[in-house]
């Protein structure tokens, strides 16, 4: 590129050298829209599954960066100026390149840990996961540098890759997209038991995401679609969990909302006791 401009440009000269570095600039920025816009349409046009497309998005997000590196060395080396100069400091750069090595290290881990994720594949874009309470949400885009993350709330988190690379990650859908979701309820300690069930039962089953999981061998036994159970009994209520299977791991929690609202209707319209809370008065 330096023979194309090199009877145009004068590289000893200020402006010489501003004016190739604009070029080289341009040029960098150029192709770097090029490549990114056709990674864009292969995405667009062709089936490719999450694994692929996860892998994809990397590399399109990484070719701005290295395109840039590659520009601002081969300034480097080509302008005379620079190449004098870079050479001087190379020569003794080992206080250098240890600053910048340290200076780098998060940047670096970052990068590194971004890498690994592709590979090794914990999660993919478009992946529901749940790293604690609050960092919950669908992998949205996986940069050289972070993890975005879309919550429930449609806003972005922005974790750095070092650091849900080392966290423990709930991934919902790496395999299979079927959940089996808890169901809590309770009842009061006078409550027909085997009429809550029922209704549990009834109305959960009615669910669109709600799925019939169960084995040939327990079809065949008559075993209930929705497995209830009676957790606990404490001294003032009934504790029942619904063991639901769902198709859609992205409705589960409208799914329970739904279930619950749909229960306690039923529960009021036929009778069944709710817990009434028990409290010890003091005198002073």
């Amino acid at each position: 590129m330096k023979d194309l401009f090199k009877y145009q440009l004068n590289l000893n000269s200020v402006f010489g050298i501003l004016a190739y570095i604009l070029v080289i600039v341009f040029v960098a920025w150029l192709l770097s829209r090029v490549i990114r816009y056709i990674i864009v349409q292969i995405i667009k046009r062709r089936k490719i599954d999450r694994y692929g497309k996860t892998s994809i998005l990397f590399l399109r997000n990484s070719v701005k960066f290295f395109l840039g590196l590659f520009g601002i060395i081969y300034i480097i080396m080509t302008v005379p100026a620079f190449r004098s100069q870079a050479a001087l400091i190379f020569s003794g750069a080992g206080i250098l390149a240890a600053i910048i090595g340290f200076a780098a290290q998060a940047a670096l881990s970052n990068l590194i840990a971004g890498a690994f994720i592709v590979i090794f594949r914990p999660f993919r874009v478009g992946d529901y996961i749940k790293l604690d309470d609050t960092r919950v949400g669908i992998v949205e885009d996986i940069t050289l540098r972070h993890t975005v993350i879309n919550n429930f709330e449609n806003k972005r988190l922005i974790i750095p890759n070092s650091v849900i690379s080392t966290d423990s990650v709930l991934n919902h859908t790496i395999e299979d997209s079927h959940v089996l979701s808890f169901n809590n309820f309770k009842l009061g300690l006078k409550a027909d038991i085997d009429l809550a069930r029922q209704i549990i039962q009834e109305e959960a089953i009615k669910l669109p995401t709600v799925i019939d999981f169960r084995t040939p061998e327990q079809v065949m036994a008559d075993a209930q679609q929705v497995d209830v159970r009676v957790i606990d009994v404490a001294t003032d209520h009934i504790h029942m969990r619904a063991y639901v299977w769902l198709n859609e791991p992205f409705q589960e929690f409208k799914t329970k909302c739904a279930l619950k609202e749909a229960v306690h209707k039923r529960f009021l319209a036929e009778g069944v006791a709710l817990p009434i809370p028990i409290y010890k008065v003091v005198k002073v």
